[in-house]
């Protein structure tokens, strides 16, 4: 059932990304009076789930859901019709329109996906509003797990800069940490600075995982099958807040200090029910008692602020947001490109986008995703790959720079080569899926 309402959310993301960005292509062809052929919602080779002509072009929908397609009379594109560009070109041709104008129709998909990224986040910082913990907020530091500490990073720890620009709020240091290459710390009152090297982005990039969360206080929230600490009189609930005596503030304190003393006892001090209790334990020998934490969630330990804003202002604030994300995203296109941080290895297809979706119907996270692949679709889309958009751009570019228009031959190569480099990639993300099952 999980499953079925991830691949449900996800195909209703696509098509609506799809339906768009092909309609940015279809809208201005119709108004430069260039013939649209076929308007289909994923590829229909030999047959198609469903098509209707009205008023000269072919609506359908195909079976192979990896993208979509407008079919304009007159372009080297996807269907690779060779008979018709044999003959002269007509006047409601694609070849027959000028420079600009086929510019025009070739980045309307792209347009369209960006535009409609920024109005999904506009539409999200009014209806929903933004969350955002200024760093201002955590005074004792952060918490840092396993791989936080290869890096250099220790529990208490302050992220206050990455590459030398500043960090607002909380939810910005676990991006930049992987995207950047120097992190300024806040360590006791000093400002420290960590080198990043490809082997630890390396390491970062396989868990993928935050390396660093809020630090919040011990409370008891369940025990394994073999806990030393159920028996010795803890409880659910428990709010545990000093260790042998001493005063500590954060679970992740307890969780650096309980394995030292391994095969010796340790008192607890706690509040229950609002009265203080002492319980001790012995600690067995691999240095575990079996507790797992629980309480409010850290954030509420913290001032999170949710800001909403009025219409005028989620217009600029969702330009910003997607502004940003574009950025991010660009970042992290150029990881992929450096071999030393197998980042190439994490380039997930289907599977892995899918999964990105909630295992419930969560509209605030069906929305934020979707702006989010729609400028994912935008920047792969207009990159100058022969085949999608940004190839055929080049051309025209090149044809309204140097007043040459490249040959049917050359447009034909290129499609042809721009296919094997598209589906070299998704048989790569695609296969990194499928090697992740089995792993």
């Amino acid at each position: 059932m999980d499953i079925f309402i991830q691949a449900s959310q996800f195909l209703l993301s696509l098509s609506l990304l799809i339906v768009l960005h092909e309609f940015g292509h279809f809208i201005p062809a119709k108004l430069f009076n260039t013939r649209v052929e076929k308007f289909y919602l994923f590829f229909d080779p030999y047959f198609s789930l469903f098509k209707k002509k009205i008023g000269g072009t072919e609506y359908g929908i195909g079976w192979l859901p990896l993208g979509g397609y407008v079919k304009i009379s007159g372009m080297v594109d996807e269907s690779m019709d060779k008979e018709q560009l044999k003959e002269e070109p007509k006047p409601w041709e694609f070849r027959s329109k000028p420079a600009w104008q086929r510019l025009i129709i070739m980045v309307g998909g792209v347009t369209v996906n960006v535009i409609l990224a920024i109005i999904i986040y506009a539409g999200m910082m009014m209806y929903y509003g933004e969350n955002v913990l200024p760093l201002e907020g955590i005074k004792d530091g952060l918490m840092v797990d396993d791989n936080g500490k290869a890096i250099g990073l220790q529990d208490g720890d302050l992220v206050i800069a990455v590459d030398g620009e500043k960090i607002e709020h909380f939810s910005e240091i676990p991006k930049e940490i992987v995207l950047g290459d120097t992190i300024s710390v806040l360590r006791a009152g000093k400002i420290i600075d960590l080198s990043l090297t490809d082997d630890h982005k390396k390491l970062l990039i396989k868990d993928q995982t935050p390396i660093v969360g809020l630090r919040y206080p011990y409370i008891v929230g369940a025990f394994t099958d073999t806990s030393v600490a159920e028996p010795a009189g803890l409880m659910v609930g428990d709010s545990i807040v000093s260790f042998n005596g001493n005063t500590i503030k954060y679970y992740d304190q307890y969780l650096d200090s309980i394995p030292k003393y391994a095969g010796r006892e340790l008192s607890f001090g706690l509040y229950r029910a609002g009265d203080f209790q002492t319980v001790s334990m012995m600690v067995p020998k691999h240095g575990k008692i079996g507790v797992y934490p629980g309480g409010k969630s850290p954030a509420s330990y913290y001032p999170v602020e949710n800001i909403k804003y009025g219409f005028f202002a989620s217009i600029p604030a969702g330009l910003s947001k997607a502004s940003s994300v574009l950025k991010d995203y660009i970042r992290q296109f150029k990881l992929i490109f450096n071999p030393d941080t197998d980042a190439y290895k994490q380039v997930g297809g289907f599977i892995a986008i899918g999964s990105q979706f909630d295992t419930v119907w969560n509209w605030e996270r069906f929305w934020g995703f979707t702006a989010f692949l729609s400028i994912m679709l935008a920047f792969l889309n207009i990159l100058p790959i022969p085949a999608l958009d940004g190839g055929h751009v080049v051309f025209v570019l090149w044809e309204m720079v140097s007043g040459r228009k490249p040959s049917d031959k050359v447009l034909e190569y290129a499609q042809v080569a721009g296919f094997v480099i598209l589906l070299s990639l998704i048989v790569l993300a695609n296969g990194n899926d499928i090697l992740k099952l089995f792993n």
